[in-house]
């Protein structure tokens, strides 16, 4: 099981950046994708996830109307789309992937929930 986050950077106080996380060794649709970030000297805080198989998707309120989660099931990449970036949304932003198939799935942003982790993509904005 394997989970590449890319995409991070630096950018300015109101830009963009899109993340990717490429899945592969498992069956994509079985599992819902979701985003972490953990700034320094902070806890990990959930930020979004999504069923790949219906596109359900929820959102921390934290980047609620900013940031835009979304699946390519024919490439197994989830990707994030950050908008309207702030300072505080500086942090390392990984992702991991849950097993819910033939469970009744309830969108989650806990982290204790996932199952694999990717190493992280560094998101650094700046004011």
């Amino acid at each position: 099981v394997q989970l590449q986050a890319s995409g991070g950077g630096l950018v300015q106080a109101g830009g963009s950046l899109r993340l990717s996380c490429a899945a592969s060794g498992f069956t994509f649709d079985d599992y819902a994708i979701g985003w972490f970030r953990q700034a320094p000297g902070k806890e990990r805080e959930g930020v979004s996830c999504i069923n790949s198989s219906d596109g359900n998707s929820y959102y921390a309120d934290s980047v609620k109307g900013r940031f835009t989660i979304s699946s390519d099931n024919a490439k197994n990449t989830v990707y994030l789309q950050m908008n309207s970036l702030k300072p505080e949304d500086t942090a390392v932003y990984y992702c991991a992937a849950r097993y819910y198939s033939g469970s009744y799935y309830y969108p989650s942003i806990a982290g204790y929930e996932y199952d694999y982790w990717g190493q992280g993509t560094q998101v650094t904005v700046s004011s």
